[in-house]
Protein backbone atom coordinates (compact mmCIF):
# COMPACT_ATOMS: atom_id res chain seq x y z
CA UNK A 1 0.00 0.00 0.00
CA UNK A 2 2.82 2.05 0.85
CA UNK A 3 4.69 1.60 -2.30
CA UNK A 4 1.22 2.19 -4.44
CA UNK A 5 0.52 5.71 -2.46
CA UNK A 6 3.94 6.49 -3.26
CA UNK A 7 3.71 5.54 -7.00
CA UNK A 8 0.43 7.78 -7.38
CA UNK A 9 1.35 11.33 -8.62
CA UNK A 10 -1.04 14.17 -8.03
CA UNK A 11 -3.00 15.90 -11.23
CA UNK A 12 -1.75 19.16 -12.08
CA UNK A 13 -4.43 21.12 -11.92
CA UNK A 14 -5.11 22.70 -15.54
CA UNK A 15 -5.77 26.23 -16.34
CA UNK A 16 -9.10 27.85 -17.14
CA UNK A 17 -9.92 29.70 -19.90
CA UNK A 18 -10.34 32.08 -17.83
CA UNK A 19 -6.60 32.64 -17.26
CA UNK A 20 -5.41 32.53 -20.27
CA UNK A 21 -7.93 35.60 -21.18
CA UNK A 22 -6.61 37.46 -18.03
CA UNK A 23 -2.77 36.98 -18.94
CA UNK A 24 -3.87 37.94 -22.67
CA UNK A 25 -5.40 41.16 -20.82
CA UNK A 26 -2.10 41.38 -19.00
CA UNK A 27 0.09 40.96 -21.57
CA UNK A 28 -1.69 44.21 -23.69
CA UNK A 29 -1.86 46.48 -21.02
CA UNK A 30 1.76 45.71 -20.50
CA UNK A 31 2.20 46.56 -24.02
CA UNK A 32 0.01 49.80 -23.81
CA UNK A 33 1.77 50.73 -21.25
CA UNK A 34 4.96 50.68 -22.34
CA UNK A 35 4.34 52.50 -25.68
CA UNK A 36 5.23 55.73 -24.43
CA UNK A 37 8.76 54.86 -23.21
CA UNK A 38 9.37 53.08 -26.54
CA UNK A 39 8.37 56.39 -27.99
CA UNK A 40 10.94 58.25 -26.04
CA UNK A 41 13.70 55.86 -26.55
CA UNK A 42 13.00 55.92 -30.57
CA UNK A 43 12.45 59.66 -30.53
CA UNK A 44 15.54 60.38 -29.02
CA UNK A 45 17.37 58.68 -31.98
CA UNK A 46 15.03 60.27 -34.90
CA UNK A 47 16.42 63.16 -36.59
CA UNK A 48 15.23 66.54 -35.49
CA UNK A 49 14.07 67.53 -39.18
CA UNK A 50 11.49 64.51 -39.41
CA UNK A 51 10.55 65.32 -36.25
CA UNK A 52 9.16 68.53 -37.11
CA UNK A 53 7.82 67.55 -40.43
CA UNK A 54 5.74 64.51 -39.82
CA UNK A 55 5.64 64.42 -35.61
CA UNK A 56 6.85 61.15 -33.33
CA UNK A 57 6.73 58.21 -34.87
CA UNK A 58 7.87 54.50 -34.09
CA UNK A 59 8.81 53.76 -37.37
CA UNK A 60 10.77 56.72 -38.43
CA UNK A 61 12.80 57.09 -41.62
CA UNK A 62 16.34 58.81 -41.03
CA UNK A 63 18.02 58.03 -37.21
CA UNK A 64 19.85 60.60 -36.02
CA UNK A 65 22.02 61.01 -32.75
CA UNK A 66 22.26 64.82 -32.80
CA UNK A 67 20.03 65.05 -29.78
CA UNK A 68 22.04 62.04 -28.03
CA UNK A 69 25.19 64.09 -28.39
CA UNK A 70 23.66 67.82 -27.21
CA UNK A 71 23.09 65.69 -23.97
CA UNK A 72 26.49 64.03 -23.72
CA UNK A 73 28.55 67.17 -24.81
CA UNK A 74 28.09 67.97 -21.07
CA UNK A 75 30.23 65.05 -20.54
CA UNK A 76 32.29 65.85 -17.37
CA UNK A 77 29.45 67.68 -15.94
CA UNK A 78 26.83 65.04 -16.91
CA UNK A 79 28.95 62.72 -14.80
CA UNK A 80 29.38 65.09 -12.04
CA UNK A 81 25.83 65.55 -11.65
CA UNK A 82 25.16 61.98 -11.97
CA UNK A 83 27.21 61.17 -9.25
CA UNK A 84 26.15 64.39 -7.25
CA UNK A 85 22.23 62.59 -7.79
CA UNK A 86 23.25 59.12 -6.68
CA UNK A 87 24.59 60.41 -3.65
CA UNK A 88 21.66 62.34 -2.87
CA UNK A 89 19.10 59.70 -3.40
CA UNK A 90 20.92 57.11 -1.46
CA UNK A 91 22.04 59.11 1.81
CA UNK A 92 18.48 60.60 1.80
CA UNK A 93 17.00 57.14 0.90
CA UNK A 94 18.91 55.04 3.49
CA UNK A 95 18.41 57.87 6.41
CA UNK A 96 15.00 59.10 5.57
CA UNK A 97 13.82 54.87 6.33
CA UNK A 98 16.06 55.16 9.17
CA UNK A 99 14.55 57.84 10.90
CA UNK A 100 11.30 57.22 9.55
CA UNK A 101 11.06 53.83 10.92
CA UNK A 102 12.30 54.59 14.24
CA UNK A 103 9.46 56.98 14.10
CA UNK A 104 6.92 54.25 13.21
CA UNK A 105 7.88 51.85 15.58
CA UNK A 106 7.48 54.61 18.16
CA UNK A 107 4.13 55.21 17.07
CA UNK A 108 3.06 51.77 17.28
CA UNK A 109 4.43 50.95 20.90
CA UNK A 110 0.83 51.16 23.13
CA UNK A 111 2.82 52.22 26.20
CA UNK A 112 4.76 54.94 25.11
CA UNK A 113 3.38 57.56 26.46
CA UNK A 114 4.42 60.43 23.74
CA UNK A 115 2.87 58.39 20.88
CA UNK A 116 0.01 60.26 20.83
CA UNK A 117 1.28 64.07 20.77
CA UNK A 118 3.93 62.79 18.14
CA UNK A 119 0.96 61.60 15.94
CA UNK A 120 -0.83 64.73 15.85
CA UNK A 121 2.90 66.87 15.54
CA UNK A 122 3.28 64.45 12.57
CA UNK A 123 -0.40 65.29 11.10
CA UNK A 124 0.26 68.85 10.92
CA UNK A 125 3.29 69.54 7.86
CA UNK A 126 0.56 67.07 6.24
CA UNK A 127 -2.26 69.68 6.48
CA UNK A 128 -0.58 73.47 7.38
CA UNK A 129 2.45 74.78 5.17
CA UNK A 130 3.89 78.19 5.22
CA UNK A 131 4.93 78.07 2.01
CA UNK A 132 7.80 78.35 -0.03
CA UNK A 133 8.87 81.76 0.68
CA UNK A 134 8.92 80.76 4.19
CA UNK A 135 11.38 77.58 3.92
CA UNK A 136 13.75 79.41 1.90
CA UNK A 137 14.49 82.27 4.45
CA UNK A 138 14.60 79.88 7.40
CA UNK A 139 17.12 77.50 4.99
CA UNK A 140 19.29 80.42 4.16
CA UNK A 141 19.08 82.95 6.95
CA UNK A 142 17.91 81.06 9.53
CA UNK A 143 20.01 77.45 9.01
CA UNK A 144 22.75 79.48 6.30
CA UNK A 145 22.16 76.41 4.47
CA UNK A 146 22.45 78.16 1.24
CA UNK A 147 24.50 76.12 -1.54
CA UNK A 148 24.56 73.07 0.50
CA UNK A 149 23.68 69.60 -0.61
CA UNK A 150 22.02 69.21 2.69
CA UNK A 151 18.81 71.39 0.75
CA UNK A 152 18.48 68.48 -1.12
CA UNK A 153 17.86 65.50 1.26
CA UNK A 154 16.72 67.28 4.34
CA UNK A 155 13.50 68.74 3.26
CA UNK A 156 11.81 65.45 1.74
CA UNK A 157 13.69 62.79 4.11
CA UNK A 158 10.61 62.78 6.26
CA UNK A 159 7.15 62.40 5.01
CA UNK A 160 3.72 62.08 7.08
CA UNK A 161 2.15 59.18 4.20
CA UNK A 162 5.29 56.89 4.49
CA UNK A 163 5.41 57.01 8.17
CA UNK A 164 2.11 56.13 8.79
CA UNK A 165 2.99 53.10 6.10
CA UNK A 166 5.68 52.23 8.19
CA UNK A 167 3.76 52.02 11.07
CA UNK A 168 1.02 50.18 10.26
CA UNK A 169 2.59 47.45 8.40
CA UNK A 170 4.58 47.50 12.23
CA UNK A 171 1.42 47.03 13.70
CA UNK A 172 -0.76 44.65 11.55
CA UNK A 173 2.55 42.22 10.00
CA UNK A 174 4.81 41.99 13.00
CA UNK A 175 3.85 39.73 16.09
CA UNK A 176 4.07 41.34 19.44
CA UNK A 177 4.84 38.14 21.12
CA UNK A 178 7.90 38.26 19.17
CA UNK A 179 9.15 41.76 20.63
CA UNK A 180 7.28 40.82 24.51
CA UNK A 181 9.87 37.66 23.96
CA UNK A 182 12.63 39.88 23.56
CA UNK A 183 11.92 41.84 26.43
CA UNK A 184 11.49 39.14 28.30
CA UNK A 185 15.35 38.12 27.53
CA UNK A 186 16.11 41.17 28.67
CA UNK A 187 16.17 42.92 25.12
CA UNK A 188 15.85 46.68 25.50
CA UNK A 189 13.78 49.00 23.17
CA UNK A 190 16.96 50.01 20.59
CA UNK A 191 18.14 46.10 20.53
CA UNK A 192 14.02 45.19 19.89
CA UNK A 193 13.84 47.42 16.79
CA UNK A 194 17.16 46.55 15.18
CA UNK A 195 17.47 43.29 16.13
CA UNK A 196 13.75 41.99 15.23
CA UNK A 197 11.41 44.74 13.94
CA UNK A 198 13.37 46.28 11.11
CA UNK A 199 14.42 42.85 9.54
CA UNK A 200 11.16 41.85 9.52
CA UNK A 201 10.44 45.76 7.77
CA UNK A 202 12.28 44.47 4.75
CA UNK A 203 9.21 44.38 2.30
CA UNK A 204 7.67 47.57 3.25
CA UNK A 205 11.13 49.58 3.87
CA UNK A 206 11.96 48.08 -0.13
CA UNK A 207 8.45 49.46 -0.85
CA UNK A 208 8.57 52.83 0.52
CA UNK A 209 12.26 53.39 -0.17
CA UNK A 210 11.86 52.86 -3.91
CA UNK A 211 9.50 56.00 -4.02
CA UNK A 212 11.68 58.15 -2.05
CA UNK A 213 14.58 57.07 -4.12
CA UNK A 214 12.48 58.25 -6.92
CA UNK A 215 11.09 61.49 -5.42
CA UNK A 216 14.86 62.29 -4.57
CA UNK A 217 15.82 61.45 -8.22
CA UNK A 218 13.14 63.77 -10.12
CA UNK A 219 13.69 66.24 -7.33
CA UNK A 220 15.15 69.51 -9.11
CA UNK A 221 13.27 72.38 -7.03
CA UNK A 222 15.33 72.33 -4.44
CA UNK A 223 18.02 72.30 -6.38
CA UNK A 224 16.69 75.27 -8.57
CA UNK A 225 16.19 77.24 -5.38
CA UNK A 226 19.51 76.75 -3.13
CA UNK A 227 22.08 75.57 -5.42
CA UNK A 228 24.84 77.65 -7.06
CA UNK A 229 27.81 75.20 -7.64
CA UNK A 230 28.10 73.27 -10.42
CA UNK A 231 30.19 70.76 -8.48
CA UNK A 232 26.72 70.19 -6.54
CA UNK A 233 24.09 70.73 -9.26
CA UNK A 234 22.22 67.45 -9.69
CA UNK A 235 21.15 65.89 -12.89
CA UNK A 236 17.59 66.88 -12.75
CA UNK A 237 18.83 70.90 -12.73
CA UNK A 238 21.84 70.45 -15.30
CA UNK A 239 19.22 68.90 -17.80
CA UNK A 240 16.55 71.85 -17.41
CA UNK A 241 19.48 73.82 -18.26
CA UNK A 242 20.65 72.10 -21.32
CA UNK A 243 17.29 72.35 -22.70
CA UNK A 244 16.87 76.19 -22.07
CA UNK A 245 20.14 77.03 -23.78
CA UNK A 246 18.70 74.94 -26.90
CA UNK A 247 15.52 77.18 -26.41
CA UNK A 248 18.01 80.59 -26.38
CA UNK A 249 19.78 79.45 -29.85
CA UNK A 250 16.63 78.53 -31.35
CA UNK A 251 14.83 81.98 -30.49
CA UNK A 252 18.15 83.36 -31.26
CA UNK A 253 18.37 84.35 -35.11
CA UNK A 254 22.51 85.37 -35.06
CA UNK A 255 23.29 82.10 -34.25
CA UNK A 256 27.57 81.37 -35.02
CA UNK A 257 28.41 79.24 -37.46
CA UNK A 258 30.48 77.82 -35.32
CA UNK A 259 27.30 76.12 -32.70
CA UNK A 260 25.61 74.95 -35.75
CA UNK A 261 28.71 73.09 -37.40
CA UNK A 262 29.46 71.48 -33.60
CA UNK A 263 26.17 70.36 -33.47
CA UNK A 264 25.98 68.43 -36.57
CA UNK A 265 24.16 71.28 -39.12
CA UNK A 266 21.21 71.13 -37.18
CA UNK A 267 20.13 72.40 -33.56
CA UNK A 268 18.26 69.49 -32.08
CA UNK A 269 14.98 70.14 -29.83
CA UNK A 270 12.48 67.37 -29.69
CA UNK A 271 15.02 64.80 -30.36
CA UNK A 272 17.06 66.39 -27.18
CA UNK A 273 14.28 66.86 -25.33
CA UNK A 274 13.05 63.23 -25.44
CA UNK A 275 16.90 62.33 -25.29
CA UNK A 276 17.05 64.61 -21.72
CA UNK A 277 13.96 62.13 -20.62
CA UNK A 278 15.83 59.29 -21.76
CA UNK A 279 18.88 59.89 -19.55
CA UNK A 280 16.81 60.79 -16.48
CA UNK A 281 14.56 57.87 -16.31
CA UNK A 282 16.65 55.28 -17.71
CA UNK A 283 18.39 54.40 -14.57
CA UNK A 284 14.79 54.42 -12.78
CA UNK A 285 13.73 51.64 -15.32
CA UNK A 286 16.70 49.17 -14.49
CA UNK A 287 16.33 49.68 -10.94
CA UNK A 288 12.60 49.00 -10.94
CA UNK A 289 12.64 45.16 -11.86
CA UNK A 290 14.54 44.25 -8.85
CA UNK A 291 12.28 46.00 -6.11
CA UNK A 292 9.21 45.01 -8.03
CA UNK A 293 9.11 41.56 -5.76
CA UNK A 294 8.80 43.70 -2.30
CA UNK A 295 6.61 45.79 -3.97
CA UNK A 296 4.22 42.81 -4.19
CA UNK A 297 5.05 41.48 -1.37
CA UNK A 298 4.65 44.38 0.70
CA UNK A 299 0.91 44.95 -0.11
CA UNK A 300 -0.06 41.06 0.74
CA UNK A 301 1.70 40.77 3.55
CA UNK A 302 0.17 42.95 5.71
CA UNK A 303 -3.42 41.68 4.27
CA UNK A 304 -2.91 38.23 5.32
CA UNK A 305 -3.81 37.15 9.34
CA UNK A 306 -3.06 33.67 10.13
Amino acid sequence: MAKTAMAVKPKKKKNGIGQYILSLCLLIYTAYCALPLILVVISSFTDDTELKKDGFTYFPYKWSTAGMNAILRYGKQLGTSYMVTIFVTVVGTLLGLLVMSMFAYSLSRPQFRMRHFLSVYLLIPMLFNGGQLSSYIVFTSVYHLKDSLLLLILPIMVTTMNVIILRTYIANSIPEELMDAARIDGAGEYRTFFQITLPLMKPTLAAVGFMMATGYWNDWQNAYLYIESKSKQPLQLLLIKIQKSIEQLLSNKNIPAAVIAAMGGNIPQWSATMATALVVIGPVIIAYPFFQKYFVKGLTVGSVKG
